[in-house]
């Protein structure tokens, strides 16, 4: 984990204020990936505020004959090796810290085993997938359980596919071949690191890089799943009162008939269908010195343009030459239908879920009233 110490703490305040004026432009612009990924940094940024504290307090040392160690009582992320430092989110429900553990070695054995140098790591994200920038060879491998190797070959699939057309998204290292390794029940994929430049990529340039990206997803020949079937996916969490026990039987309905009808309407025309991005928020798209360049692309499905340009910044769509802006407002709607979704799920483990519940609900409202659905 990363150390931190009584020093650190004018500098993890100076964090959390930069944190909480990027939440409030977040807010603002409704970008919801945005907040959640912020909501989860602040956690994170409490926990080594207290432990930075509590280090400015000695403590007693107990130096008796060593006992057996009680795992369940034993912080396993202080077993990390000393050249592996984290700089990502923690949550209940991601990974655990031995598992945390095990995947950084496997990312890094996995880099090594391929001839790549490796004499430090950096967690940079930690959910229940990792990703880790490997030094000096310069690599992000990301690391996730086997039980999303399936995700991970689509992903590395999809970026094989894109980087032969020169799309505008993070590529595969191209040191190494271009698919997923196995060890240890993980499955790696290796990636170029990007370092990221700059805090905002502009309305204009986030559509420029939409038109390239659309551009680049017409000219190959994938297989992937249609937006509906994630809808789907929301629809049943919804109508199963076992998965959202605590969703109150108005707003079950309400999120039930949105789900559907929207679907079901913006599915109609499937002449407008082509391979999307799936989720392009604003925390999906990285600005570079390449320029902004989309990451995760393990969401990639099929469906209108509309449907990804719901996901970004409302100012976004209108540079977007063509975009039919009455079909951005329903999937709008739709993408908070199912942000809400999500928040009703019995082991959703969002920060402030309560609050976010709420306010997802609030959103729906707004949404279907400003397509005239309401």
């Amino acid at each position: 984990m990363l150390q931190v110490g009584p020093k650190m703490l004018p500098r993890l305040a100076e964090l959390e204020k930069d944190l909480l004026l990027r939440r409030k432009r977040a807010q603002e612009e409704q970008w919801l990936g945005e907040i959640e990924g912020i909501d989860l940094t602040r956690t994170f940024l409490r926990t080594k505020q207290a432990d930075a504290a509590r280090l400015t307090r000695r403590v007693p040392v107990d130096l008796g004959i060593p006992g057996p160690r009680h795992q369940e009582n034993h912080d396993q992320t202080a077993q990390l090796p000393p050249y592996v430092y984290v700089y990502s989110t923690i949550r209940e429900g991601d990974m655990e810290p031995w598992e945390l553990r095990r995947a950084v070695e496997a990312g890094r054995a996995t880099a090594s085993e391929l001839g790549l140098q490796v004499n430090d790591m950096v967690v940079i994200h930690n959910s229940d997938r990792v990703a880790l920038r490997l030094v000096p060879c310069d690599v992000l491998a990301r690391v996730a359980p086997s039980g999303h190797l399936a995700d991970s070959e689509f992903e590395v699939k999809v970026a094989h596919h894109l980087a032969d057309v020169d799309a505008p998204v993070a590529e595969l290292d191209p040191r190494v071949e271009p698919r997923v390794s196995v060890r240890d029940a993980f499955a790696i994929s290796l990636w170029t690191y990007y370092e990221p430049v700059g805090s905002e990529i502009a309305p204009a340039d986030y559509a420029d890089v939409f038109l390239r990206h659309h551009a680049a997803l017409r000219r190959i020949d994938l297989d992937a799943p249609h937006f509906t079937d994630r809808v789907a996916v929301a629809l049943r969490e919804v109508n199963d009162r076992e998965q959202s026990p605590e969703l109150p039987d108005s707003d079950r309905e309400l999120l039930s008939d949105t789900l559907s009808a929207l679907s079901a309407a913006i599915s109609i025309d499937t002449a407008r269908d082509q391979l999307l991005h799936g989720e392009p928020h604003p925390g999906n798209l990285l600005n570079t010195r390449r320029g902004p360049l989309f990451i995760d692309l393990a969401t990639c499905c099929r469906g209108p343009i509309e449907f990804d340009l719901a996901h970004a910044p409302e100012e976004v769509g209108k540079h977007y030459a063509g975009a039919d802006h009455d079909l951005i407002h329903r999937c709008r709607a739709l993408n908070w239908a199912m942000f809400s979704a999500w928040r009703w799920r019995r082991d959703d483990q969002m920060p402030d879920r309560d609050r976010w519940r709420a306010e997802g609900l609030n959103q729906v409202h707004a949404a279907l009233d400003r397509c005239g659905l309401g």
